[in-house]
Parts: structure tokens; C-alpha cells; sequence
């Protein structure tokens, strides 16, 4: 009993040295670096992020292909000449070759395809869809990549609170240690009592270490959503435990904020999330796409005109009694294509089912937001309500608890076990609250992910 008394004394300042001796509380490590708060880190995303400014490029990728699909088809022109000249004989000979320049004869076209049944203006309706449907993928980049910021930004912050709360333990461990050397000056106990109490330290320096690596992780997790090395060694930490950080976190942590917003106004707008809205607009655009196919029945026609010149001999009548001394031609040809019916008709199955498909997708992306709203209430509600619990009774009743084992130990009432017993309690429900709280605050942003709706995750 005694070495257990030992052991569990790192949790509690010695009473009989100070009786009025401040009671341990979470101790906060001293910054490491640069301090970021979620509102910064959100401006910095929005700027930064690499998901979201790859989306970006799709809006422009989509403009791009609006200017192309808007355009008329490009018309053809052509120029040649005769090179070589080359008779034959009656009995099958070659005479008189000879090379020609592009003086002596040359040949012009143009050719120009025209589209009928209103194929480039459904081909820019399908352009513009498109590029709706882009704009709607950026605000659902961004709404993913906010949340995951969120997430990590608490899980870094829960880290933390933690970190705080393992640094007053060993603050304890210290003093008790202390105390013990000193004692074991004065021969008041075995030096076998200090070596065990000091190899029980072993389990509360893992807690430092811990949430201390968990800390680090969170905010290497935050960094790269804000396309920011991790690795950055600039910053000069003054806890060695911590390592090299790009920056600290910093936020209300103990915050409990209201939701504030009706459960039907959140769930109606859930339609509205980014990713529903983009595959509605993959929907609309794969109709436009079928309409595109349904044209192609229309046959376009090419027009071709030409221009050709020539002085090589020719072999005309003399009718004015000068022989020609050269040959101009002047040219119209018109082209349809023939046999198109079955690609036509395979084009239109493939974009009729194409359209099915993604309207299929749009009315499941919209039963899976839904779905998504309801898991994300249920979390919120379930969270609060476990948070409540010790933000409003627990902690509380744990914090009166060891207040009055302290006082009844200082008044010869309570064994030290009974006071290091309460200690422990509520060392432990400290870390369980603050455990709740990050699981309350994800479950707002969770919401507002799973919702579409800004303003419901909390501003710390």
C-alpha cells in the first residue's frame, strides 16, 4: 500500500509542505512557432489548397471548350501545282518529259463544311452545361477540403488540450519527486521508494510523448491542406517533445456553441449541396448531349470551290484563229455524306443511355446527401448530449470531488489514497471532456459538410 501510495503521489503536489498550494491544473505548453487560427487557415485554403485550384482549372478548362464548341468547323483551303509532265506515244513510249514550275499551272479550293439541324448552338448549350458543371465541382473541392481542415484543425486543438493536461501531470511527477529526494535526505524513506516511484514516471511520460506525436500529426494534416510543408524546419520550438512544427493551432477549444438552425431548414437544403447541384448538371447536360446526337440526322453538306490555271499545251479547237495560250477554270462541288443511318442511330443509344445514367446518379448523389444529413444530425445530437454531461455535471462533480478529498486529507479525515484516487478521476475525466468536446465541434462541421449550409460549423 505504501509503494502504491508512492506511485500514485505523482498526481498530487505534496500536501504537508503547502497546504495552501494552487490545485493542478492543465498546464499549456509554450508555443512552438507561427500560431494559426482557423479562421486564417480557412482564407489560406481558399487561396491555396491544391484540390481546389485543380478544380479551378476545370472552370477554365470548360470556358475553353465553350470557345472551341461555339466556333464554326474551320474551313480548308488548298493550293498545288503539276510538277511533272509526261507523254505517251501511241505504241506506249515516253517522249519529251519535262518539270514544270508554279508559274506554268497551279490549282486552288476551298472547302467549307456546313452544319445543319442547330448542331454548334446545342453544341455550346452543351459547353455551357459543362461548364456549370465545373463550377459547381470547385464549391464541392472547396466544401470537402474546409471540412477536412476543420477536422483536423479540432483533432489538433483536442491534441493539444491533452498535451496541456499531461504536461500538469508531470508537473506533478516533478514536484512529488522532489519530495521524495528530499526526504530521502533526511532518511525518511528507503532510496528502493524513490527508484520505483521514479520507474512509474515510464507511463506518464507515454502520455506526454502521445498526444504530443498526435499534436505534430494533426497539424502536418492541417499544413498540407494549406499546400504548406510539414517538414519546414524554421520554426524554433521550445519543447522538445513537440519537434520541428510549420506553425502552431490556435482556438477556443472549450467553446459549446448552439446550432441555432432548425433540423427542416438544414435538411431542405441539402439539395442545394455542391455535389448534388453538379450531378443534376451532369444530368441537364447529358440531355443537351442526346439532343447533339438526335441533329446528327440532319446530314451536313460539304461545299468545295476551286480555281485552277494552267498553260501546259492544250488540245482545243482554234476557233479565233490564235491558239490558246492558257487554260482557267472556275469550280463548284457539293458533298453529302451517304450511309450515316446506323452510326447515327448507335450515337443516339449511346447518349440516351448515357442520360440515364446520369440521372440515375443525380437522384442517388441526392438519397446519399440525405443520408448524409441524417447521420450528421444524429452525431450532433448525440455528441451534445454526451458533452452536457460532463460540461454540466461530471467535470463538475469530478472537480468538487477531489476538492473535498483534498480537504478532508488536509484535515486528517481522508487517506492520501482517497485523494490521489480523485486526483486520477479527474485527470481522467478532464481527458474524457475533452474528448467529448472535439467530438461535439466535428460533429458541427460534419453538418455543415454534410448539410451544404455555411455558418454552421462553429468559429473558434
Amino acid at each position: 500500500m505504501r509503494l502504491l501510495v508512492l506511485a500514485l503521489a505523482a498526481l498530487l503536489p505534496w500536501p504537508a509542505l503547502a497546504q495552501n498550494a494552487p490545485r493542478p491544473v492543465a498546464q499549456a505548453a509554450p508555443a512552438a512557432g507561427p500560431v494559426m487560427t482557423l479562421e486564417a487557415a480557412e482564407r489560406l485554403l481558399v487561396e491555396r489548397n491544391l484540390a481546389v485550384l485543380a478544380a479551378r482549372r476545370g472552370i477554365d478548362i470548360a470556358r475553353a471548350q465553350r470557345i472551341v464548341a461555339s466556333s464554326l468547323p474551320p474551313m480548308q483551303f488548298a493550293v498545288g501545282n503539276t510538277a511533272l509532265e509526261v507523254n505517251e506515244t501511241r505504241a506506249g513510249g515516253i517522249a519529251r518529259p519535262r518539270g514544270l514550275g508554279p508559274t506554268n499551272n497551279i490549282q486552288t479550293s476551298l472547302t467549307m463544311l456546313v452544319e445543319v439541324g442547330g448542331k454548334r448552338t446545342l453544341r455550346t448549350r452543351l459547353a455551357e452545361e459543362n461548364i456549370g458543371v465545373a463550377e459547381a465541382l470547385v464549391l464541392d473541392a472547396m466544401r470537402t477540403q474546409i471540412y477536412a481542415l476543420r477536422q483536423n484543425f479540432i483533432a489538433a486543438l483536442a491534441a493539444r488540450a491533452n498535451l496541456d493536461v499531461a504536461l500538469a501531470n508531470r508537473a506533478s511527477l516533478d514536484r512529488t519527486e522532489a519530495l521524495l529526494r528530499r526526504r530521502l535526505r533526511d532518511g525518511a524513506i528507503p532510496e528502493g521508494d524513490l527508484l520505483r516511484f521514479q520507474a512509474s514516471r515510464v507511463q506518464f511520460e507515454g502520455d506526454v510523448t502521445s498526444n504530443a506525436q498526435a499534436y505534430a500529426a494533426a497539424v502536418a494534416a492541417v499544413a498540407v491542406t494549406l499546400a504548406a510543408d510539414a517538414a519546414d524546419t524554421t520554426a524554433r520550438p521550445r519543447l522538445p517533445q513537440l519537434g520541428a512544427l510549420p506553425f502552431e493551432v490556435q482556438g477556443r477549444f472549450t467553446l459549446v456553441p448552439e446550432l441555432g438552425i432548425p433540423r427542416e431548414e438544414l435538411a431542405e437544403a441539402v439539395q442545394n449541396r455542391p455535389d448534388v447541384v453538379a450531378a443534376l448538371r451532369l444530368a441537364s447536360a447529358a440531355g443537351v448531349n442526346v439532343n447533339l446526337a438526335e441533329a446528327a440526322r440532319w446530314r451536313d453538306i460539304s461545299v468545295s470551290a476551286g480555281y485552277g490555271r494552267t498553260r501546259l499545251p492544250q488540245n482545243l479547237p482554234d476557233v479565233s484563229g490564235n491558239p490558246a495560250f492558257a487554260n482557267n477554270q472556275l469550280t463548284i462541288q457539293f458533298g453529302i455524306p451517304l450511309f450515316t443511318r446506323r452510326i447515327v442511330e448507335g450515337n443516339i443509344g449511346v447518349a440516351t443511355g448515357q442520360a440515364a445514367q446520369a440521372d440515375a446518379q443525380a437522384r442517388a448523389a441526392l438519397l446519399q446527401a440525405r443520408a448524409d444529413f441524417a447521420t450528421a444530425w444524429s452525431q450532433v445530437e448525440q455528441s451534445r448530449t454526451l458533452l452536457r454531461l460532463y460540461t454540466g455535471g461530471a467535470l463538475a462533480r469530478a472537480e468538487a470531488a477531489y476538492r473535498s478529498a483534498e480537504q478532508a486529507y488536509l484535515a486528517g479525515g481522508a487517506s492520501l489514497l482517497d485523494v490521489l484516487d480523485a486526483l486520477r478521476t479527474l485527470n481522467a475525466t478532464r481527458l474524457a471532456a475533452n474528448q467529448a468536446r472535439g467530438a461535439y465541434l466535428t460533429a458541427l462541421a460534419n453538418l455543415e459538410q454534410a448539410s451544404g449550409v455555411s455558418g454552421v460549423a462553429p468559429r473558434l
